[in-house]
């Protein structure tokens, strides 16, 4: 059994009331998730970053391409496997196979084997998968081990009309995206007649960080007026900068002010709750994943003047991608830890499902830093059984709080569904 975590936080106060809320309202809640989702389209599947601070709990990232499904509890397959069914029998009912794109960084093994698990998934929801890949070094079919031994073989994909197939002929209805996009939208995915998830626009060619927040602060004013609590207890404040040339320097001045202003915003917040901590922010690209680009600030004048290696880091995400528009998100902080080690949950979701979670861990850093970087490690949440309450059970027993983890994660994902219905270039 994975080590149950520990919450560095008394058991009273703004979290606990949160989690009592939650769980008086359960019946309630997942009522109004269903009408949500009769409403709106769910996204194919997603991953979200949490923080948990004690007197907040907050999604502070919503992953639309989800790269780890092996860090995963593998006892909970099945909750994954019933998930993959629902999902596809909505886009394609007689679907018999799909077609999975992953990224192109084939060295990275431990992603590799999170391919490996989502055609596990798929296989054993009833459906034959293969590879193809849009790596242009990929030219033949080409096996490759991932981190723990499983095979999996890349083939070069091949268009046919508006359709994606491979060498031998395979044409499925369905074509799987687990590649998020960075690099831009390659021609062989444009204008496909196959359905294609997530869509072209949840990519990060596309996306924006700063579109999905906007889509969560509409879904979190909902949900606080059905539960009668304060948004601010699970939605971070965010605000937007652009123009932006971290090489250059330009830019400087109007993002110390836009953060001098986030950290004014949130100091109000915690003298309302009498919160003891020094506001922090995280400044980080508006398009991009993978824990790069991306500063932690308590104060404006920590992005002036910042040296080489701070500009470097800022200024390039994955592929390359030069930074020129930077979100400045209210910093949540972590008082989780699992063996002495500061920690922060991830939860995935496939269709309207949570399917479980991990932790991710990194003994280096302090709970105001941005724990995706080198030198973290992932361990499965310890469900002991789904993510169902225990209503009879204290607000913040295991159950419990996973339960409101997957309560937040879902609101997240109904923020992505809302985010991709505004972003739509066919609506």
């Amino acid at each position: 059994m994975p080590p149950v975590p520990h919450l560095a936080t008394a058991l009273t106060g703004p979290l606990y009331e949160l989690e009592s809320r939650i769980l008086a309202a359960q019946p309630q809640i997942e009522h109004w998730f269903r009408s949500q989702w009769h409403a709106h389209a769910t996204p194919f599947y997603g991953s979200v970053d949490l923080r948990n601070s004690g007197f907040k709990l907050a999604p502070v990232d919503m992953n639309l391409f989800p790269g780890g499904h092996n860090n995963l509890n593998p006892e909970f397959l099945p909750l994954a496997v019933q998930a993959a069914q629902s999902a596809v029998d909505k886009v394609c009912p007689e679907a018999r196979s799909i077609l999975l794109i992953p990224e192109n960084h084939t060295r990275n093994t431990f992603y590799l084997q999170n391919v490996a698990t989502l055609v596990h998934i798929f296989e054993q929801a009833g459906l034959k998968v293969r590879l193809g890949s849009l790596n242009p070094e990929i030219t033949e079919p080409t096996e490759l081990v991932s981190a723990n031994g499983d095979k999996l073989t890349l083939e070069p994909l091949e268009r046919r009309g508006n359709r994606l197939v491979l060498a031998d002929g395979f044409n499925p209805c369905v074509v799987l995206l687990n590649n998020d996009l960075s690099a831009g939208i390659p021609d062989l995915l444009q204008n496909l007649e196959q359905t294609l998830l997530p869509p072209l626009h949840a990519g990060w060619a596309v996306r924006r960080k700063t579109h999905h927040f906007e889509a969560y602060n509409k879904v979190c004013d909902d949900f606080a007026r059905l539960i009668s609590i304060d948004p601010w207890t699970i939605n971070p404040y965010f605000s937007s900068c652009g123009g932006l040339d971290f090489h250059a320097r330009t830019g400087e001045e109007q993002l110390a002010e836009t953060v001098s202003q986030m950290l004014d915003k949130i100091g109000r917040k915690y003298r309302e709750y009498g919160i003891d901590n020094d506001p922090f922010v995280i400044v980080k690209a508006d398009a991009g994943t993978y824990g790069m680009g991306v500063m932690s600030v308590k104060s404006p004048d920590e992005v002036i003047g910042l040296n080489r290696k701070a500009r470097n880091k800022m200024s390039v995400v994955k592929e390359g991608l030069e930074v020129s528009e930077v979100i400045v998100q209210e910093g949540v902080y972590t008082f989780e830890t699992v063996n002495e080690a500061v920690a922060e949950p991830v939860v995935y979701m496939m269709d309207r499902y949570v399917i479980g979670g991990f932790y991710r861990v990194h003994t280096g850093r302090g709970i105001d830093e941005n724990l995706n970087a080198p030198g973290m490690h992932f361990v499965p949440l310890s469900f002991e059984t789904a993510c169902l309450p225990d209503r009879k059970g204290l607000p913040d027993c295991a159950p419990n709080r996973f339960y409101a983890y997957g309560v937040i994660s879902r609101l997240a994902l109904l923020a992505a569904s809302l985010e991709l219905e505004a972003t739509d270039p066919d609506a």
